[in-house]
């Protein structure tokens, strides 16, 4: 999965800061349906590097630790999926990072459920969600994103409805799959960019 990022593109003389968005609604009404698998990818790597979400900026839950020695800063919108981006764009603003090192996690029906794609920059493909990120990164595409894969609607299934419904047992247990693979290989790579740059400044 990660073998599709350009590494020289990412790195830098020394590690920065990321900061990891993941695409949701807020609320117990959304918690677990298949909009908000980027929010759980980010409770996921939260939980395994024991970064705690406790804190609220730029209309997001946030947290902040470390992979490795690399810093990274997480974060969930609260704005509702659509405005996404008026939470993300000030928090890129406010940390001032590069856009190459903001990745946003977000579902994507083009995928089979669990299934899992980086990208290092493209559209939104319709998500709106993403669509409201690009705009107010100010049309930039060149950011990271992980597609995480829930299938497509059955049969006549309106998507809206689709998005919103919470998934069955067999799927569930692939998101939850899917989400530890994540959790995994973005560990790994950060650990590893962070070494490389690090061994850069030698």
């Amino acid at each position: 999965m990660l073998n599709r990022l350009n590494r020289r593109f990412f790195c830098t003389v020394a590690p920065r800061p990321w900061l990891f968005v993941g695409l949701g609604n807020p609320g117990e009404k959304f918690k677990g349906t298949r909009h908000n698998v980027g929010f759980e990818m980010i409770d996921a790597l939260a939980e395994s590097q024991g970064i705690p979400m406790d804190t609220v900026h730029s209309k997001a839950i946030s947290g902040k630790g470390f992979v490795g020695e690399v810093p990274v800063f997480l974060a969930k919108p609260q704005t509702y999926m659509n405005l996404s981006g008026e939470s993300a764009g000030p928090l890129a603003a406010y940390y001032k990072l590069p856009l190459n090192q903001v990745l946003v996690f977000h579902d994507d029906m083009n995928l089979p459920c669990g299934v899992l794609r980086l990208h290092d920059k493209g559209g939104h493909g319709s998500h709106k969600g993403l669509k409201s990120v690009i705009y107010h990164f100010k049309g930039n595409r060149e950011f990271p994103r992980l597609r995480i894969g829930i299938g497509s609607p059955p049969g006549q299934m309106d998507p809206k409805a689709f998005l919103l419904q919470k998934f069955n047992v067999t799927a569930r247990q692939r998101i939850d799959e899917a989400l530890q693979e994540g959790v995994d290989a973005l560990s790994s790579f950060i650990q590893r960019f962070g070494s490389e740059c690090k061994r850069s400044q030698r």
